[in-house]
């Protein structure tokens, strides 16, 4: 059996043309996880916006959520470490799919492999103007402020902040990169086999003298993910299947 890791999806911030080939490869993905996988992990930034109220939640995206459904109903267990687009979760993961969400960092033992998962919005120090705005997104005062508006016009709006919020770490993240691999080696000296980033968009795997660490990619560009198997760490990329 393996496990399957992918992140940076982005449902919604694409043309209707876009979001048809997102969602025909993230099926053609849970496809290959039906036949020989056992866990996966969404490591972030499935939405490009998610916002739950507490009666109500966004409906575009139901078709990648029955998929989702169909893969926990089928044995195979799904975690989701939220990433900077989709960490305003509720409990409709846990208590409606039986999708463990942890909102930071995910740290287990598969196989023989020890792993830290993390999407990685924040992680360079560098980036200072963003540990702020985490702050604020984060403050459970502005989440319940934002809860007053009408879920059309605050979904609407906050699609619109998204974009912009998108490019803008498009931008700055590249110039990041080595901070994140400088991350991940510190993580692979305190005991880790092996470190998953997302966030970047950026496909990278580089092996290190005690560990391996790859940046998932995306699901817009790259359509790349990891497949650990039998202590075998590979990123994969679906053109290539």
């Amino acid at each position: 059996m393996a496990l399957y890791i992918f992140s940076d999806v982005h449902l919604g911030s694409g043309s209707k043309e876009t979001e048809f080939t997102k969602q025909e490869k993230i099926a053609e993905l849970f496809s290959m996880v039906k036949e020989d996988g056992d866990r996966l992990v969404i490591l972030g930034d499935l939405f490009d916006f998610w916002f739950e109220y507490k009666n109500a939640m966004p409906k575009d995206q139901f078709k990648v959520l029955y998929m989702l459904y169909d893969l926990i109903e089928r044995g195979i267990k799904v975690d989701y470490v939220s990433g900077n687009h989709d960490f305003w979760m509720l409990d409709f993961f846990e208590t409606q799919m039986e999708i463990k969400i942890h909102q930071d960092s995910l740290d287990f033992k598969y196989e023989n492999l020890n792993l830290h998962l993390i999407h990685g919005d924040g992680l360079s120090p560098q980036d200072k103007g963003y540990h702020l705005l985490k702050k604020v997104l984060r403050n459970k005062l502005n989440y319940w402020l934002y809860r007053q508006l009408p879920p059309d016009f605050a979904i609407t709006l906050a699609k619109k902040v998204s974009g912009s919020s998108r490019e803008y770490t498009a931008r700055r993240d590249h110039e990041f990169k080595l901070d994140y691999e400088n991350y991940a080696e510190n993580k692979l000296q305190n005991g880790f086999d092996f470190v998953a980033i997302g966030h970047l968009h950026i496909p990278v795997y580089k092996e290190f003298e005690s560990g391996t660490y790859i940046n998932t990619g995306d699901f817009i560009n790259h359509f790349s993910y990891v497949k650990i198997d039998n202590d075998k760490i590979e990123l994969k990329f679906l053109s290539e299947q």
